[in-house]
């Protein structure tokens, strides 16, 4: 009987061991960065971007350009200092920013999206 208990137990603790390695190597299936039941899966509804000086800028309303050109300044200003915002053209349902840089060459276009306020890349 000792001997059976012996086994079970170590069999129990070999499963054990090997659970837990499985999570640590595959890790949780959801974004528990996000938070278990916050907003959509991998943190859709986070876009640190929506910030104004004044705190949230509110969900319902659209961007204004002037609110879009200072998310894009503080977004470009924290990447290089050298660039600037130039030009800005709504297109729809984003703006469409050029960056420039010292000589006024335009070195990337954004995309800042008028209900999210979030930043697109355009090539």
């Amino acid at each position: 009987m000792k001997l059976f208990l012996k086994i079970f137990f170590a069999g129990i603790l070999v499963l054990t061991l090997i659970g837990v390695g499985h999570m640590f190597i595959t890790g949780p299936r959801h974004a528990s960065a996000c938070g278990w039941n916050s907003g959509s899966a991998g943190g859709g509804d986070y876009v640190p971007q929506r910030r104004g000086s004044a705190g949230p800028i509110a969900r319902k309303s659209f961007l204004t350009k002037e609110q879009a050109a200072d998310l894009a300044n503080n977004h470009v200003r924290r990447l290089n200092p050298n660039l600037k915002v130039g030009q800005i053209n709504d297109a729809g349902s984003f703006y469409e920013i050029q960056i420039i840089n010292s000589s006024n060459d335009v070195v990337q276009r954004l995309g800042v999206d008028k209900q999210t306020g979030r930043l697109i890349l355009i090539n």
